[in-house]
């Protein structure tokens, strides 16, 4: 039979392009992570993140006018209402910073004047409010689970810089503070991951833009994504040393378990990701004086992948969770806050989907999403079953 015509089955959509996109392009074979036509290299190394947001929102890099204008609106939208604040301190203490922000990230429409109008300029409006009060909200929720009140933001701090403010009460040095805005240019955007999927899906009902963030960060906060650098950083805490490794490998190996952070559903070749990540956690540990868990990371690459090699005969390649892990730790946030950390750089990508789904962008009109099914459920018999009363039924 012809390839073509052979009925193709598909799981989980895997290998199905469900949607054209002029934001980000993923080149897995070659290792290349495109925004708007520029590489992700290029922009981790020389662009701010703020930068970044405006070139996923506006298609295009901003000039110093078009810049400065834009971080003036970010920094005004950075505090959040008092009522979710207020909101923030009934929650039990024991719930997930996930669980938290996906259930107070719709709240943050309360001081969006514009929210739901149905132009780009008010989604864009909208999707500056969500850029920065994830920050604010995921500051202000691990002040609050930790008995301390929530800091105002910062105007004098650029974005990341005034995160780590606000999280820990000191500013950042300037090094760190640029390790992280690199970590949230790298993390903005990676095409129809499921997150971004779920906004785009949600958003295809004209749903407001609150309401397809919301939908993302719930999608997020599943292990089978968001999440991953938590498990890379307690697997490197279970090594413990280097001494512990090849016993580490040989044990996941043989019992069918994974390696976090090596591997990846769509590269073929190390993350490029990954490869900025690396450097940025070796020197980030000389800050503090402890590079042992980048020395840990880099020593379990290089036998995790020789082993993979020598008992599959396949190479295994990095993902960018996997020295993301000792960055963000070396930095000082706590480990469930890696995947909200996530969260607050990865909304600037959802939001451009967003925009990008409900006004047609790439696109010759918005389509609801819906996909069809195979149905492979029973019948009673060659037709339809037919009903029998409770009574009759044996």
């Amino acid at each position: 039979m012809n390839d073509e015509c052979t009925p193709v089955i598909n799981t989980g959509l895997r290998g199905v392009d469900v949607a054209s996109s002029k934001i980000c392009d993923v080149k897995g074979r070659e290792g290349k992570l495109i925004y708007r036509g520029y590489r992700i290299e290029d922009l981790a190394e020389n662009a701010t993140f703020e930068e970044v947001c405006y070139l996923l929102l506006h298609e295009r890099l901003p000039d110093e006018q078009a810049l400065a204008a834009f971080d003036n609106r970010l920094k005004q939208k950075r505090p959040i209402p008092e009522s979710i604040v207020t909101l923030l301190k009934t929650l039990p203490r024991s719930m997930t910073p996930m669980d938290m922000l996906q259930a107070a990230t719709p709240l943050l429409i309360q001081a969006d004047e514009n929210a739901g109008k149905q132009t780009p300029a008010d989604a864009q409006n909208s999707a500056e409010y969500l850029i920065s009060g994830l920050s604010t909200l995921i500051a202000a929720w691990d002040r609050v689970r930790n008995g301390r009140t929530p800091l105002a933001p910062d105007t004098s701090l650029g974005h990341a810089a005034n995160f780590l403010y606000m999280l820990t009460g000191e500013p950042p040095d300037p090094e760190t503070a640029a390790f992280l805005d690199a970590g949230l240019v790298l993390h903005a955007e990676h095409s129809f991951n499921a997150s971004t999927f779920t906004a785009r899906q949600v958003a295809s009902t004209k749903a407001h833009i609150y309401a397809a963030v919301a939908a993302a960060i719930g999608s997020l906060s599943g292990p089978l994504h968001g999440g991953a650098n938590v498990r890379v950083m307690e697997m490197l805490k279970e090594i413990g040393t280097p001494e512990n490794i090849n016993a580490y490998i040989d044990n996941i190996l043989d019992s069918g378990g994974l390696i976090m952070g090596l591997g990846h559903a769509v590269y073929q070749t190390d993350d490029p990701r990954a490869l900025i990540l690396a450097p940025m956690s070796q020197r980030m540990g000389e800050i503090i004086g402890d590079t042992r868990w980048y020395e840990l990371t880099k020593e379990l690459e290089i036998r995790g992948k020789q082993a993979f090699k020598k008992r599959k005969d396949r190479d295994i390649f990095c993902n960018v969770d996997f020295y993301s892990a000792s960055l963000f730790y070396a930095m000082g946030i706590p480990m469930d806050l890696f995947t909200p950390v996530f969260a607050l750089s990865r909304v600037s990508g959802w939001c451009a989907h967003v925009i990008e789904e409900q006004f047609a962008k790439a696109a010759p009109k918005p389509t609801l999403y819906r996909p069809g099914a195979t149905y492979v459920g029973d019948y009673c018999g060659p037709d339809e079953c037919r009903f029998i009363r409770i009574e009759e039924r044996k």
